[in-house]
């Protein structure tokens, strides 16, 4: 598994393993043993997980997973694991949000986690309307300097407010960004700042919820009301602002055929694609359990080609650039975007 060095101190894989798909929140968790299927990823070499404290359950999985890892593996083994969580304060405490609040949700999962220091906490806020992030960021940038917080990261926030945090005094190692061959957004305008400070990003929704996968390469399109989940509904929006499902589908063959050439198929190519775009230092893969280990681990080792290149921006040649910076038209309570991401907070998802 190839690493990536966010700073000297600090090295990661790749490929993240996500979190969100086994919080109890997200539905019934597919695993017999969950603890046993993140050893499996270790000692593969997929050392980077991901969680929130809004993820109900991981952030104490993942606690008796490093647990188990250290007992079986030993103290270096365990070294190399890295816990991304993230800082999600609810909706209704944005407005009156204390360095108090801030301290204790890290309390908690430092907690949960059992450790004395969060490897990376990622910053997330859901309404810009509620102007305390500023002080939200600076205290755990305070966090950080009592010795907390070994890196603070951001999620989901624009290119602007993303400045902001860096200008106001926070040292931001990573951004968490939703960023895929369909939604490129963060091209837009937040590469080039993110790389002017140093920041990395972290990018989920590379096979855009399982649309650029095997399983929709040649099927009619559906109804929104018939997808199966929220994710689906999300990622059919962004496909319709992309350019449609006949573009789409131009895409999947596209992609079809990159990974005839290399034996392996369209989920893993859509992930590599990502890796080789600038300023991205890992992407987040959401699974369940093991079942997907082999095709998670060939994303970092497949090299794609000059070929393969421009096999792909030929089909994206048609596309419309989305509108907006990243996540902006989530933001939007009152379009169609927002909709979805008004009921993904209600239903605990970030």
């Amino acid at each position: 598994m190839q690493r990536f060095p966010l700073a000297p101190d600090y090295e990661i894989s790749r490929v993240i393993r996500g979190g969100w798909q086994l919080s109890s929140g997200h539905g019934a968790v597919r695993s017999d043993d969950p603890v046993a299927d993140m050893m499996a990823f270790a000692d593969a070499g997929i050392t980077t997980f991901d969680c929130a404290d809004i993820y109900t359950g991981v952030e104490e999985m993942i606690g008796r997973f490093r647990r188990q890892y250290r007992d079986l593996r030993g103290a270096e083994a365990l070294d190399r694991i890295k816990v991304h969580t993230k800082f999600v304060p609810d909706l209704e405490v944005l407005p009156h949000i204390r360095k108090a609040d801030v301290e204790s949700v890290i309390n908690q999962s430092l907690r949960r986690l059992g450790v004395e220091r969060l490897d990376l906490v990622q910053f997330h806020w859901w309404d810009y309307d509620a102007p305390r992030w500023r002080e939200a960021a600076l205290w755990l940038e305070e966090l950080h300097r009592a010795g907390k917080i070994h890196k603070i990261g951001g999620t989901n926030f624009d290119t602007d407010h993303m400045l902001e945090i860096v200008q106001a005094g926070v040292k931001l190692a990573t951004m968490q960004v939703q960023y895929s061959l369909l939604d490129r957004r963060p091209e837009r305008r937040m590469t080039r700042a993110a790389a002017e400070h140093n920041v990395s990003f972290l990018c989920y929704g590379t096979v855009a919820g399982g649309f650029l996968g095997d399983r929709w390469l040649g099927v009619a399109e559906p109804a929104v009301e018939a997808l199966e989940n929220r994710s689906l509904v999300k990622y059919k929006l962004i496909i319709d602002d992309f350019g449609g499902w006949d573009l789409f589908q131009a895409l999947l063959q596209a992609l079809r055929r990159v990974a005839d050439r290399h034996g392996t198929d369209i989920a893993t190519v859509a992930s590599a694609a990502m890796l080789g775009r600038p300023g991205v230092a890992a992407v987040i893969v959401g699974a369940r359990n093991r079942d997907h280990l082999a095709a998670n681990l060939a994303v970092a080792s497949l090299a794609l080609t000059e070929e393969d290149h421009a096999l792909i921006a030929e089909a994206l040649a048609g596309a419309r650039e989305i509108e907006g910076d990243v996540f902006a038209l989530e933001r939007d309570r009152h379009g169609r975007h927002g909709a979805i991401m008004k009921y993904n907070l209600n239903k605990g998802a970030a």
